[in-house]
């Protein structure tokens, strides 16, 4: 019993390795399934991330006083995954009250 104990926190450990510290996810199957966002929140991802500011509140994505940018991934039923950078926290909140705002502002950036 304790060895696959064991092996179950091993097995967690080694999945929750694999996720940048600074990502959250939209819902918790993303975490048993860290697979499915890496390639959303890959280092390529977010080098083609159109925006160096925050979406909601327009603060620069890091080197300011909030920190590193946050990684947000968005999920939508029958929607692609999307990456949404934010300057903290905090502006996930703004974010989940009005997701198709804030996504077409990335898209508008993104087609620029």
């Amino acid at each position: 019993m304790k060895i696959r104990l064991y092996l179950t926190v091993a097995a967690c450990a080694l999945l929750l390795a694999t996720v940048p510290t600074n990502t959250v996810f939209a819902n918790a199957e993303h975490h048993a399934a860290g697979e499915a966002t890496a390639a959303v929140d890959s280092a390529e991802a977010v080098a083609a991330y159109p925006l160096t500011t925050c979406v909601v509140s327009g603060d620069a994505l890091g080197g300011g006083d909030m920190g590193p940018p946050v990684n947000y991934v968005h999920k939508e039923e029958g929607k692609p995954d999307r990456l949404v950078r934010f300057c903290c926290k905090s502006c996930i909140r703004d974010f989940k009250k009005d997701p198709a705002t804030y996504l077409k502002k990335i898209d508008d950036a993104a087609n620029k």
